[in-house]
This record gives structure tokens, C-alpha cells and sequence, in this order.
């Protein structure tokens, strides 16, 4: 089955007015050739819907669980949907890290931003440990059925699934198109145990120090349909060339 290919930016906790103004800018001098997302901080998004063109979208880095009320520094999913957000990064791999989040958080996080409307791209992978250890497919499957216990593959079918080895995130080290692959095939086999026919349409990215000069080997993989892009979408040009490659 053909999936168009989808290319999401991640600008993590980096971006200022001025240097946002002027991504737009270039980024805006040729448009892309597939389907592209740019996930910016929460205070910069305001910024980022009205400076994008054509059919790109914005997406948060992020969204409460929770439905809007006493959640002190949290980001309700209705909040980002009246800003003009239309997809969300769900449960990337430093969240999991750095703030605890579970399988079953991400599970219900992935469950919130459907409900209210928008599309999340829902991060799995496995640390450099459990890959040395052989157990890459394992960490996988479980996580992969940590989301559906609380979404159906038709809906997510809605927004994508992005595998990101956490050992090839801002390393520089980056899975082999081989390797990735392997882990593409084995989540959409997964997903098409529940549902076969949204698991051929669904899009599986991937994400781990993807930059232009291995964008094209990486995307002409049968089962990756695109990337969740961290360092290398800092600089509009190169963003923009990944997306060519994935175009």
C-alpha cells in the first residue's frame, strides 16, 4: 500500500522570536514535498501556526492526560486545539526518561489528544541496554500493546507511531536502515494482528539522529513512512531537504 510519507519537526526546548521568524522564512522558500508537521515549544506555537503555509501543520511537544482544571504547568489537548494545533508528540523517549512517564500514561495521553481532535505521533523505543541485551522486540511489542489497550489501531490511524531508538536520539549514532526496518515490520505486524487493513495504511516513523545525508536510505524503507526529526529540523534548510528526501 502506498502511505504518503510524513515529516515532523522537533524542536524540543530550543527556539527564540527571532530565530522562529527567520526558520519560517526559509523554510517557507520551497515548500515541501510531503506531509509536514512542526512541533515548537508551547509559548512559540502562537507564533508557529500563523508563520506556517499551505498545508503544514503545527503540533505541540506535549499534552496533560488530564482534562483542563487544577493541573498547575500543564497543557490541556483543548488548549492546543484553539491555538490551531493539529497534531501532538506523544510520550517521546526524554518524557519517558526524564519525567517518568509510563506505558500506561503515554497509553492514556495518546487516549486524551484523540478525544479532543487531535492527531498524536506516539513514541516507542527501547534503551541502548535492552537493545544489547537483545531485547529490542520485546520492549517493543509491550509498548506497542500498552497503546492499544487504550486506542484502537484505527484510531490511530489518525496520527502515527514513531520509533526512536533512545540510544540514537542527539547521539549522533543512528539505527542502521536495516535495523530500523526490522522494528518497523515488527510493530506493523503487530498492529495488523488487531486490524490489517488501518495497519497497511498506518504511518511508522522514525526518529534517532535522522539528517539529510541518511534521510533517503532511511525513508526508502518498505515499512518507514517518514521521521520525527529532533537537531537536524533546527535548521530550516536541512529540515527542508529531509522532507525532500522523504518527497
Amino acid at each position: 500500500m502506498s502511505r504518503r510519507k510524513l515529516v515532523a519537526a522537533n524542536w524540543k526546548m530550543n527556539g527564540s522570536r527571532s530565530a522562529n521568524a527567520l526558520w519560517l522564512t526559509q523554510f517557507a522558500q520551497e515548500g515541501p514535498t510531503c506531509e509536514t508537521v512542526v512541533c515548537a515549544p508551547f509559548v512559540y506555537l502562537p507564533q508557529v501556526v500563523a508563520g506556517l503555509t499551505g498545508e503544514i501543520a503545527a503540533g505541540g511537544q506535549d499534552l496533560s492526560r488530564h482534562e483542563p482544571g487544577a493541573h498547575t504547568g500543564e497543557i490541556a489537548g483543548e488548549m492546543l486545539v484553539e491555538i490551531g494545533c493539529r497534531w501532538v508528540i506523544v510520550g517521546h523517549s526524554e518524557r519517558r526518561a526524564l519525567s517518568g512517564e509510563t506505558d500506561a500514561v503515554v497509553a492514556a495521553k495518546a487516549r486524551r489528544a484523540l478525544g479532543v481532535g487531535l492527531r498524536p505521533i506516539v513514541c516507542i523505543g527501547e534503551t541502548l541496554e535492552q537493545r544489547d541485551a537483545g531485547n529490542t522486540l520485546d520492549v517493543i511489542k509491550s509498548q506497542v500493546a500498552a497503546i492499544l489497550s487504550a486506542c484502537s489501531v484505527a484510531e490511530l490511524g489518525r496520527g502515527a507511531i514513531a520509533y526512536e531508538p533512545v540510544w540514537a536520539i542527539g547521539t549522533g549514532r543512528t539505527a542502521t536502515p536495516a535495523q530500523a526496518q526490522e522494528v518497523h515490520k515488527a510493530i506493523r505486524s503487530q498492529l495488523a494482528a488487531a486490524d490489517a487493513a488501518t495497519a497497511a495504511s498506518l504511518r511508522l516513523l522514525y526518529g534517532g539522529s535522522v539528517k539529510a545525508a541518511n534521510a533517503a536510505e532511511l525513508f526508502a524503507q518498505p515499512d518507514i513512512d517518514g521521521g520525527l526529526i529532533g537537531g537536524a529540523s533546527l535548521d530550516a534548510r536541512e529540515f527542508r531537504a529531509i522532507c525532500a528526501a522523504a518527497g
